[in-house]
């Protein structure tokens, strides 16, 4: 029943438990993404904050006698905790592959071309979470960095130490040593609705505290969606202008509460920014201000959401040797070698029917129950074989960046 690489490309828009691998590309995946604008997806769900009592919306402000609006009133009270972050790295330059010859070394002897060391920088935002210095940005911004620099909107800079980077999430943590400053107050996206006001500030391009305002125009955008499928992020999408250098600054509802970190930009898009809800940037904050790392657990699957339309072509295609009975549920395309998954006997063309008794019917709801699962844990599977009922006891483990 196994499939080939050239076989699943054939069928798979990839979706991968733990796993950085990206879309495997086919002729079938472009007709399939066309016809499907939603494909199956990462999504990573934490548990909500405790409920607490609504700040009065600033929105009011506008009819104020001295014209001061709602993103004004916002943008002043957190412009002063939203930072700059300039990162340093070293880059070495890798030879050519042709210059690893013996021939081409035995020729050049003492003249051969040696790899030469580079400095990159870049820039980005970040802001901060208490007086004592806590920052929050993405991993990507302070990628490779041990110190950054930060600058605050008053002009003081401090050396920042970067105490942990989740590359999975792209949330990283800086702390700088200094206290009485200002910090930004956290709001809640588990119960935004698109249509209300988004806020931006950051230093998009270097130019910094740029503020720039919109709508939340959609919640739950997958990061295949998004164009960064190697990531376990649901995110919020705004039109609310976010360029290069934004990266790692608040994303603010219309009470100046943070409900985001703006992070992704896909380069073929206008008008379209994302942000990594504030729920999932503080559950991996936490675990990197206590621990420098976030363990997220790991089964070792890849799996697509079924459709008639799929199921049709696969068992059409006689090479596929393999044939799918139900035109809905979650199919597992393939089973990384000594994997949790494959240690439990799951295998391709497996269904997963149900996870720890609770119904799951997209990859979606497999990976949300996967991430709330713990570490060493025995998970209950239940699954269809070829229209026969199973359940393996999986124990997920952590995962391993590259699979």
């Amino acid at each position: 029943m196994n499939l080939s690489l050239k076989q699943l490309a054939t069928y798979v828009s990839l979706l991968a438990i733990g796993s950085g691998a990206g879309v495997l590309g086919s002729q079938y995946f472009l007709r399939y993404e066309r016809d499907n604008p939603s494909p199956p997806e990462t999504s990573v769900l934490v548990k909500p904050l405790p409920s607490k009592p609504a700040t009065p919306s600033m929105a009011a402000a506008i009819d104020e006698p001295n014209g001061t609006n709602f993103i004004a009133v916002a943008v002043e009270r957190v412009g002063p905790a939203v930072v700059r972050i300039d990162a340093a790295r070293k880059v070495v330059n890798s030879l050519p592959d042709a210059f690893q010859n013996p021939l081409f070394r035995r020729f050049f002897g003492n003249e051969m071309p040696i790899p030469r060391e580079r400095i990159e920088r870049g820039t980005g935002s970040g802001f901060i979470l208490s007086a004592d210095g806590r920052l929050l940005t993405n991993a990507h911004v302070v990628a490779g960095a041990d110190t950054v620099e930060v600058t605050l909107k008053d002009g003081r800079t401090f050396e920042g130490r970067v105490l942990g980077s989740d590359p999975v999430t792209d949330v990283a943590v800086v702390k700088i040593d200094t206290n009485g400053l200002p910090s930004v107050q956290i709001g809640r996206s588990d119960n935004l609705i698109p249509g209300e006001w988004a806020i931006a500030i950051g230093n998009p391009l270097g130019l910094d505290n740029t503020v720039t305002a919109g709508i939340i125009s959609a919640t739950g955008r997958s990061s295949s969606q998004v164009g960064v499928p190697d990531k376990r992020v649901s995110f919020i999408q705004t039109d609310a202008a976010i360029n290069p250098g934004n990266s790692g600054g608040p994303l603010l509802n219309d009470r100046g509460e943070v409900i985001g970190i703006n992070t992704a930009i896909r380069a073929d898009a206008q008008g379209l920014g994302f942000a990594i809800p504030i729920e999932t940037a503080q559950h991996v904050a936490d675990q990197l201000f206590a621990k420098g790392k976030v363990e997220h657990p790991y089964l070792g699957i890849q799996m697509v959401d079924l459709t008639p339309a799929l199921r049709k072509e696969i068992n059409q295609d006689d090479d596929a040797k393999l044939k799918v009975n139900q035109d809905q549920g979650v199919l597992i395309v393939r089973v990384f070698d000594n994997s949790p998954a494959a240690q439990a006997g799951i295998r391709q063309g497996d269904i997963i029917k149900r996870i720890d008794g609770k119904d799951v019917k997209t990859a979606a709801d497999v990976q949300e129950r996967v991430e709330a699962s713990a570490i060493g844990k025995a998970l209950a599977v239940d699954i269809d074989r070829n229209g026969q009922a199973r359940t393996l006891q999986l124990r997920p483990a952590t995962y391993p960046g590259k699979v």
